[in-house]
């Protein structure tokens, strides 16, 4: 529901058009991403994760799928893992990262005759992994090739990069490899599939965790020290990206730029961002 190093370059990626991207979604205030994710820890985690080529769906191709289903509940209930046969040479710099050699997958079945059988697990639950516009649109990609529609809803992902953000805003690092040891999770190697999939629920089990466990306030505090992009807090103020700036700047919300260039955006601390928007909601209510 609630949506860098790469995994195969994972940092980016053409998403297609029927992605229903969790960038698509509309900027959540803290006590409405509170309840969503607090409904998510009782559902099902089908969580995935895809090794491919290279970062764009369009043209590269998945080489290794990993789907673990687990719930909080009763833990792990089922994990499979297949190398596939990307039908394209995988450029030496990949091979090099993920471990993943042209000989291995030269030996493994295409996509064809693998990701069918996957199809209806990834049909169930809460579609999860760790940048899951990456994996989502690369699944997409490959099941269009086969003419078959793959989509799930915005209420049925979970990104745990967008849930690590929110939850560890004090950390320098949301990558995948880091959290693994920032928290001690005992996985194997990162950039294989199975074990970025197991390392991805031990991440969502730790994170969803606490937010079951942890007291409203508590939370929210956590919540507000999320750096959010602007276009994410001028919607929570309702304004245009422009506008919001603007009202932002004569509030003197504090501000730093993330990125470069046209490729950045300016970043404002969630908290403050949410009260100015209530500050704002009581001004007009007070004007009725």
């Amino acid at each position: 529901m609630l949506a860098l190093a790469v995994n195969c370059c994972k940092s980016a990626h053409n998403p297609s058009a029927r992605n229903h991207s969790v960038r698509e979604m509309k900027p959540l205030f803290s006590t409405e991403l509170l309840a969503g994710y607090r409904r998510l820890s009782q559902q099902v985690l089908t969580v995935v994760d895809v090794e491919t080529t290279g970062r764009y769906a369009s043209t590269d191709r998945i080489t290794e799928v990993s789907v673990l289903q687990a719930t909080l509940a009763d833990g792990i209930q089922q994990q499979r893992t297949h190398l596939i046969n990307p039908q394209m040479q995988i450029p030496a710099k990949i091979s090099q990262f993920t471990g993943i050699s042209q000989k291995m997958v030269e030996a493994a079945l295409p996509a064809a005759d693998i990701l069918p059988e996957y199809l209806p697990t990834l049909g169930q639950g809460i579609l999860t992994a760790h940048n899951l516009e990456f994996d989502y649109a690369f699944l997409q990609a490959e099941y269009g090739r086969l003419a078959i529609d793959f989509s799930r809803t915005e209420a049925e992902q979970l990104c745990t990069v967008k849930l690590a953000r929110l939850m560890l805003p004090d950390l320098p690092s949301r990558r995948l490899p880091d959290l693994v040891r920032h928290f001690k999770f005992e996985v194997d190697t990162s950039h294989r599939a199975e074990a970025d999939t197991l390392a991805c629920w031990l991440l969502a089990k730790q994170l969803l965790t606490e937010i079951l466990n942890e007291a409203d306030e508590t939370l929210q505090e956590r919540f507000g020290r999320q750096w959010i992009p602007l276009a994410y807090a001028a919607g929570l103020l309702g304004h245009t990206e422009t506008e919001g700036r603007s009202r932002l700047t004569k509030a003197g919300i504090p501000a730093r730029f993330s990125g470069r260039g046209k490729g950045g955006t300016w970043m404002y601390p969630r908290g403050e961002v949410e009260r100015l928007a209530q500050e704002q909601e009581d001004t007009q209510l007070s004007l009725l």
